[in-house]
């Protein structure tokens, strides 16, 4: 995935406003399958699976038993013993790998990341983009749902879903078909305002979303609940790994909270640059650029949950200088939702 096609900034704005499409293949997807299948997901993820139906996803993650992160992820219901899962490109060698070694159901885990094309088609425009490239009726699917069928004369799996904070889907189908369906697309949402999208407006279009990226915003040293995704972490569905860390850090409290902020300057917050309180180093930015759409910088960074309050200040170092920064309300960017 290149870092830019035409511009980060035309092409945040195309799908902001228009549409883009993002060849996303880098991600990992793995078919679990048999009369385990359920068990074993509904063992490994924080998430409740047993809540899905046929043709439903669900945003979740993998836990260690400390309650850190293994990855976050996506699960597909095809049906109750057929379920796909989509990983974070870094981690599918981890990631398979802690599923064989906590397989206590013996459920099918197949990985296809290397056979599966994802591309990502979103922006207000997403559904006209489709419409005419598939009797799948794009518009009819609800928000984290997804059909199988054919796009641009292709068998695969079409899901509302997306990383940018705006509406769209994905689609995954075989890997040899990659280019036709890339140009079919392309094709159809000329009329519509399409761009090619590289990473670099990826990252802004989901930063300004609060879309989190694991390896910068959570890890194997966060929990979810410090990263503000307990929402994800059912402690009530029954036993899973990592629920014990969890609840016990919840009953406790947690010391440190995912804060979303904005600089009270013209700097730039980037990766890594320490993040200071009264004048003591408590961490460093995970996420940081200028936001497009909103037209100031934010960021997101880990502080004591004493400071991490909306309204809070804090420095962050830029360079040799410190900078004055603001903790507040997150998503930075919220779109009007129609489906």
């Amino acid at each position: 995935m290149p870092v830019e096609y035409s511009g980060i900034r035309a092409e945040h704005v195309s799908v902001r406003s228009a549409v883009g499409l993002f060849d996303v293949s880098h991600m990992g997807e793995f078919i679990v399958r048999g009369p385990g299948a359920l068990d074993l997901l509904q063992h490994m993820t924080t998430n409740d699976v047993r809540r899905l139906e046929d043709g439903q996803a669900q945003y979740t993650a993998m836990a260690r038993p400390e309650g850190t992160l293994v990855d976050d992820l996506l699960v597909y219901r095809i049906d109750a013993e057929n379920f796909m899962m989509v990983v974070n490109a870094g981690n599918i060698g981890k990631d398979f790998e802690w599923i064989a070694a906590n397989n206590r159901t013996g459920a099918s885990v197949e990985d296809v990341s290397s056979d599966t094309t994802l591309l990502a088609i979103q922006g207000p425009n997403a559904v006209e983009t489709l419409a005419g490239l598939t009797s799948l009726n794009p518009g009819n699917i609800p928000y984290y749902h997804f059909v199988t069928g054919t796009l641009a004369g292709v068998k695969g799996v079409l899901s509302r879903t997306g990383y940018t904070g705006e509406d769209g889907f994905e689609f995954y189908f075989d890997c040899k078909e990659s280019e036709p369906v890339w140009a079919a697309i392309l094709a159809s949402g000329k009329s519509h305002g399409i761009l090619p999208i590289g990473l670099g407006a990826r990252n802004t279009l989901r930063l300004e979303g609060k879309l989190l990226l694991y390896g910068n915003d959570m890890d194997e040293t966060t929990t979810l609940l410090e990263a503000g995704l307990g929402w994800i972490a059912k402690l009530d569905k029954g036993e899973f790994i990592g629920r014990e860390a969890l609840r016990t850090q919840k009953a406790a409290g947690i010391q440190r909270k995912l804060v979303g902020f904005e600089m009270l300057g013209r700097d730039i917050a980037r990766e890594h640059y320490p993040v200071l309180v009264d004048g003591a180093e408590v961490g460093h930015v995970t996420s940081g650029s200028p936001s497009i759409t909103l037209n100031k910088n934010i960021g997101l960074a880990y502080l004591p949950v004493a400071h991490a309050a909306v309204g809070s200040t804090f420095q962050v170092q830029v360079r040799k200088r410190l900078c004055e920064a603001q903790v507040v309300a997150t998503p930075f960017y919220k779109r009007r939702r129609t489906a």
